[in-house]
């Protein structure tokens, strides 16, 4: 089959190089020349575990092209998959000037049948006018059906999700779409969920928002541990036993961040109210997981009595989440800002995410080649993503740097009775 995918981002570059892996010819259409000629090099353009190896052989063998011209890639396609950013309008609103956008350069190119998917994270409608523009500007004797095909890919293990999904939803308005999208994915064992398109667009934004919500549960219970005396991790692990809810996203930290979740979350409430519904819960989910970012600063305020100017602080992880080198609203970026305005100096390692960083963290922050050199005369280390080659350091080593042996770990991903034994004072989430 040959398909395209227009934008090449997580979603869009992911998805091509999987299915063009599959042995389909997939054209990939960008706006920037720039970036399509890297790609055109079987280079990824971002980083993302076993992404470049998987580019490089399928632009090798020929199933893998890029181009800026939409006529050359929606002519010879039956599928093309709409993977384009939807950022928040300063409403919370999904800004769907990208999907329309593209909708119309597709439209004006379709030539015989085509099915035209969204794949792109929208809310409930959108679909309906993606094809409102496609029949407003198709030639004549073009047809098409829409679709559409939600992502549910996590940033690190992207490909595997792609692989292995736990579901492929395809939500169509024909039976000819449906078999051709069912048929598209057959190399895919998965569970199948067929809906309409309006059902389709809504389980992506439940999905996060339902996600996003156990994890401020669990941040809110960490508070709360923290001011009974309880350990946030052993209730969370006595709560995550019952076979009912499951430990999978219950985890105490400094909250979420990314491209999806914070978004997905207030494009949600947002609709609901345009549709006449208050969905509190959410707002309050939006609102404790931001609260975690002032909850982290506190601490260590506290710990110096309030005054930290001055003070050297060790950020070890500014992405999101690990493996990944996405910076979009990671929690490091208002923790650093916060420690910054209170007078603190800040020395930051990230495996991947340092030159990400530099565009969006303040001039003053210093940057390290390792996360040993980043402590070396600090007096507060503070990890707020959990890399693994954090989780294996020699905190031996890393103590005789310090200035003062005092450790905040964001992530709870030491264990507090060792740190102690080392003469460390520590911090963690919901752990007294």
């Amino acid at each position: 089959m040959t398909i395209a995918f227009i934008g090449h981002g997580y979603v869009g570059l992911v998805t091509a190089a999987v299915f063009a892996d599959f042995g389909n010819t997939v054209w990939v259409v960008g706006r920037t020349k720039e970036k399509i000629e890297i790609l055109k090099q079987g280079k990824a353009t971002f980083y993302e575990p076993g992404l470049s190896d998987l580019v490089k052989r399928n632009v090798d063998v020929g199933r893998l092209l890029f181009t800026l011209d939409y006529k050359e890639a929606v002519v010879p396609s039956e599928i093309i998959f709409i993977c384009v950013g939807t950022p928040p309008k300063p409403s919370g609103e999904a800004d769907l000037t990208n999907v329309f956008a593209a909708a119309e350069k597709i439209g004006k190119n379709l030539v015989g049948y085509k099915v035209v998917v969204t794949k792109s994270t929208v809310p409930p409608g959108t679909n309906k006018k993606v094809g409102e523009i496609l029949a407003k500007v198709k030639p004549p004797g073009a047809s098409f059906a829409i679709a559409s095909c939600p992502e549910f890919l996590r940033e690190g293990t992207a490909i595997h999700d792609t692989l292995h999904p736990d579901r492929v939803v395809i939500g169509t308005t024909s039976d000819r779409a449906r078999d051709m999208l069912i048929d598209l994915h057959k190399p895919i064992n998965t569970n199948l969920v067929l809906c309409n398109v309006e059902t389709a667009e809504l389980i992506k934004y439940a999905s996060n928002s339902l996600l996003s919500t156990k994890i401020s549960f669990a941040n809110a219970i960490a508070v709360l541990s923290e001011r009974v005396g309880a350990d946030a991790e052993k209730v969370l692990e006595g709560v995550g036993l019952d076979s009912r809810l499951g430990r999978s996203f219950l985890y105490p930290g400094v909250g979420y961040g990314g491209s999806c979740f914070p978004k997905d979350v207030k494009a949600l409430i947002a609709l609901s109210k345009g549709h006449g519904y208050d969905f509190r819960l959410l707002e309050a989910v939006d609102e404790v997981n931001h609260s975690m970012r002032d909850h982290f600063v506190e601490k260590i305020l506290r710990h110096f009595e309030g005054n930290i100017h001055g003070k050297r602080v060790a950020i070890l992880g500014l992405s999101f989440k690990p493996d990944t080198d996405d910076m979009r609203e990671a929690p490091s970026i208002t923790i650093i800002e916060k420690l910054l305005n209170h007078g603190a100096d800040i020395i930051v390692f990230d495996p991947v995410a340092m030159e990400n960083a530099k565009k969006v963290l303040p001039s003053s922050v210093i940057y390290a080649k390792d996360p040993y050199s980043a402590c070396q005369d600090v007096d507060v280390v503070a990890v707020i993503t959990e890399w693994n080659e954090f989780r294996n350091l020699d905190l031996v080593r890393l103590a005789k740097g310090l200035k003062q042996r005092v450790l905040f770990d964001g992530r709870n991903i030491y264990d507090p009775e060792f740190v102690k034994k080392l003469g460390y004072m520590y911090y963690g989430v919901g752990r007294m």
